[in-house]
């Protein structure tokens, strides 16, 4: 069993999550941006609009991990605005700065038993780029999911992490009160 200082937290279910090591200073990033202040943005609607035709998937989002919560600051083919953190797949994708691929999350220990597997949308493929703000500090993730398994190349984790990386700068421009930056070339790729 979980101790209070173990990096597994038990939030409202018996799906456990891992904590970043680093997530009291995640959290205070978080807190000192405001990014929840910005829901919705048109600019990030426009990368998650794009990333789902390009990537050919469903649904794609971009959540911010909140303490108890996802926080969906973009949605594609789904209507949600918050996940139970302990349920969103995005939690693991915030441990690495790499992208997190579940070819088949029915077919991974650590998530064929959650109910966006076993229930609606039937998530079969998930990838999720962190959205890195500071070395180690990930505030969240882009993540696309298809109701189908697949495979996710080499080279669309690059564009997935590209297109990551411009959320975050919005996320940046917002905090600091500067403009957006244009995206135009990135949603070109």
């Amino acid at each position: 069993m979980p101790q209070p200082n173990d990096t597994v937290c038990q939030i409202k279910s018996k799906l456990l999550h891992p904590l970043d090591p680093h997530e009291t200073i995640r959290l205070k990033a978080l807190t000192d941006l405001n990014a929840a202040k910005h829901i919705p943005n048109a600019t990030v609607d426009r990368i998650t609009a794009f990333a789902c035709t390009h990537f050919r998937v469903p649904f794609c989002l971009v959540n911010l991990i909140e303490a108890e919560r996802a926080l969906v600051l973009s949605c594609q083919g789904i209507a949600v605005w918050e996940v139970p953190r302990n349920q969103a797949f995005c939690t693991y994708a915030i441990l690495q700065d790499e992208v997190l691929v579940i070819p088949d999350t029915r077919a991974d220990e650590r998530f064929k038993n959650n109910p966006l597997v076993t229930g609606s949308p039937f998530t079969r493929l998930y990838a999720g780029a962190p959205l890195v703000y500071e070395r180690q500090i990930r505030l969240g993730s882009l993540c696309l999911m298809d109701t189908k398994p697949r495979s996710f190349s080499r080279g669309e984790q690059a564009e997935l992490r590209m297109l990551a990386q411009h959320v975050v700068s919005i996320i940046i421009s917002h905090a600091m009160g500067l403009p957006e930056p244009d995206i135009t070339t990135a949603i070109s790729i």
